[in-house]
């Protein structure tokens, strides 16, 4: 029987079948991807796509073949159809990954006898660094758990969390890379602004962000630690933080989470 089943395989889908793979959690010939798109099947197929890189990966044209566990991850008005197909199918296991979903639903679309959890991963798992939130549904057991977080952990780091927290999760990590890339336009604009020629300003700030994560990752230190060791009394970046205290950038960034938060409750509570 097939390992898991890929129902979904967009760029999301892709890129959890990629790292399952890359990390060894199956064989190529232990997955199935289900794309019901013509055209998506023909990229993942194509030379240098996903079928292409895993020899063995088979990728079906909407069928939804047995197997141990299935992965969903199809746009949320989808879901219902696919968890339905799956619980009448014999699934054991089900993760969905499809935002504003609540378990509560998945549980009733795929049958008493589906364990179901759900997650929320972020797009930098196209380049396997995602920050990812599991929440187990009331049928989800420990081994459940690990499965799921096997899954996950392949394109990056998982937090469990309860159900209730997933929308605070949307507005911070599932929301977050957008606003970390606006920080990165608005940066590469005052560089080139200050004379810094574009391609250059690009390449320091996106550097700067990615040497700036890796330092509060790997150091151990606080946010606050990290910040005041690179600020002098008096100097350069006190003058620079001043400027965008009194911008009121801190609180913009607080807002914007418990903004985005409030939007996934709302969609949430009218069906996605």
């Amino acid at each position: 029987m097939t390992k898991l089943l890929v129902v979904g395989g967009g760029k999301m889908g892709e890129a959890l079948v990629g790292g399952v793979l890359a990390a060894g959690w199956a064989s190529p010939a232990e997955v199935v991807v289900s794309e019901v798109s013509p055209e998506r099947r023909d990229q993942l197929g194509a030379p240098g796509g996903l079928a292409a890189r895993f020899p063995g990966l088979q990728v079906v044209a909407g069928q939804l073949p047995p197997a141990e566990g299935a992965l969903v991850a199809v746009k949320p008005h989808d879901v219902a159809d696919v968890c339905r197909r799956l619980g009448e199918g014999g699934a054991a296991r089900v993760l969905s990954i499809a935002a504003g979903v609540r378990l509560a639903e998945l549980e009733q679309w795929c049958g008493a006898s589906t364990a179901v959890l759900r997650a929320m991963p972020n797009t930098p798992a196209l380049v396997c660094a995602a920050a990812t939130a599991l929440a187990p549904g009331t049928r989800a057991g420990k081994d459940d758990v690990e499965w799921a977080t096997g899954i996950l952990a392949s394109v990056g780091t998982v937090a469990q969390v309860p159900e209730s927290q997933l929308d605070a999760v949307t507005g911070l990590s599932g929301s977050g890379p957008a606003y970390v890339f606006l920080v990165a336009e608005a940066m590469t604009e005052a560089g080139v602004l200050m004379g810094l020629p574009r391609a250059v300003a690009a390449e320091l700030v996106a550097q700067t962000l990615l040497g700036s994560a890796r330092l509060l990752r790997e150091s151990g230190q606080t946010p606050e630690a990290l910040r005041a060791a690179v600020t002098s009394p008096g100097g350069t970046t006190a003058e620079g933080l001043r400027r965008l205290e009194a911008a009121g950038t801190r609180s913009a960034f607080i807002e914007a989470v418990a903004a985005s938060a409030a939007r996934s409750r709302e969609l949430a509570a009218h069906g996605g």
